[in-house]
């Protein structure tokens, strides 16, 4: 009895090995998409942003040169010239050729919020970025559902027409026994045989379409399935019809954007404040007087504090604001229709919920029936009471009843998976 249980244990963790989920190629899909990259990128854009944000409170360093030629420069009057050159004193005044190497330091005391605004304004745009990348790999995850769900039926598919096929195999040993009896005609044993000639072609046609599925879904999760087989999910329940989708938070974040691009409009029309250092070494320097007297180069130095107001930025203030105010009605007409898409796909796909429900409540009671159905024409055919054709159509009617169960089963698995993707639950 041990040995037995281990055995069972063993084949079940076989099996599961074997296995591949629904949620397991979700997330491969997602981490061997392409574009799931991009977030890496949008996270290193956005720490360049800041950073550049940051450094507006840095000291701004400037070096510079110059050497120019004046046409005129500051001379003594002329009275004031004879009475020097009188004492022997000769002031030639400043040349006209003059040269400076100076550097200009300046660090912000206020910049009216406009380096907090392009801060928030980065953070604003990476979030509207992620969400769209989010949005974008959401419709893969739809992709992947329809592939592994198109394999499931097919699977189902593929396991009635075997069965159908055993059920003909067996129906055509017997014929050919009971015409080797002399009790049937050759065309009996020939319109079985030809029924399971179709129904294998018919598997060589959906073991094909099988097979392009699989490797649609392979390439998607970027990995070989092999001989593993794709597990039935669990059913779900939908715990309510209120959207969650990534669609959502990206009309959050792109009203985000507007209303940090809104505060930055309001920042560029406020006045600046900073603590300048200016200082050169050149000719002239800052003491005219020495400098009419040598052309000798000097230290010269200058500190203080400046106010700068860009008045024109009051003139597109109220056009750009005016653009945003356009823009985040769009983005809220944007929101109202995808909402109510969303609640028109919601209702159609609930309806459908419902109606496979009944269709599945009714199929085992058809399979039931249909089953009793062939297995009494087999009973009558061997007393001689009908003949193949009959039994036939018996045949493909319980296979057809069969293979209808099956495939509202998963279709009704699939259709419950779809509104949970369609509500983000």
């Amino acid at each position: 009895m041990r040995r037995i249980l281990t055995l069972i244990i063993l084949s079940g963790v076989m099996i599961s090995g074997r296995a591949q989920t629904l949620e397991q190629c979700r997330s491969l899909a997602r981490e061997h998409y392409p574009e799931i990259k991009q977030y890496d990128l949008v996270t290193k854009t956005e720490q360049y942003n800041l950073s550049n944000a940051a450094r507006a409170w840095i000291p701004q360093v400037v070096l510079s040169g110059q050497a120019t030629y004046q046409s005129a420069t500051p001379t003594y009057p002329e009275v004031f010239q004879q009475m020097l050159t009188a004492n022997g004193i000769d002031m030639a005044g400043i040349r006209r050729d003059q040269y400076k190497v100076a550097l200009d330091i300046q660090q912000n005391i206020w910049d009216g919020g406009l380096s907090k605004a392009n801060k928030v304004i980065a953070e604003a745009e990476a979030a509207e970025q992620r969400s769209r990348l989010d949005v974008s790999l959401y419709e893969l995850q739809s992709r992947v559902d329809n592939l592994y769900f198109g394999i499931l039926l097919l699977d189902e598919r593929m396991a009635q027409t075997e069965a159908m096929i055993g059920v003909l195999d067996g129906n055509l040993k017997r014929m050919r026994t009971y015409y080797n009896n002399g009790v049937a005609m050759q065309a009996d044993v020939d319109a079985i045989e030809a029924e399971l000639l179709t129904a294998q072609q018919t598997l060589g046609q959906i073991e094909s379409s099988r097979a392009s599925y699989r490797r649609m879904l392979e390439l998607f999760i970027g990995q070989p399935l092999k001989d593993k087989t794709l597990q039935r999910p669990q059913m779900q329940s939908i715990a309510s019809n209120t959207s969650a989708r990534p669609e959502l938070n990206m009309f959050t974040a792109q009203q985000n954007k507007i209303a940090a691009q809104r505060k930055a409009i309001n920042s560029s029309v406020m006045p600046r404040f900073s603590l300048f250092a200016q200082g050169y070494y050149g000719y002239p320097g800052l003491d005219m007087f020495k400098s009419m007297m040598t052309t000798e180069w000097t230290l010269n130095a200058i500190v203080g504090v400046r106010m700068q107001w860009n008045i024109g930025a009051f003139y597109t203030k109220k056009n750009n604001l005016d653009k945003l105010n356009t823009a985040e009605q769009q983005i809220a007409l944007q929101r109202d229709i995808f909402l109510f898409n969303s609640d028109m796909q919601t209702t159609q796909q609930s309806g459908e919920i419902e109606r496979l429900k009944r269709a599945v409540e009714d199929d085992s009671r058809i399979v039931e029936l249909r089953r009793s159905v062939r297995m009494a024409a087999e009973s009558r055919l061997e007393n001689g009471v009908i003949d193949s054709t009959d039994l036939l159509h018996k045949i493909a009617d319980e296979t057809t009843a069969t293979l209808n169960r099956s495939t509202h089963e998963i279709e009704l698995l699939q259709a419950v998976y779809r509104l949970k993707n369609t509500l983000n639950q």
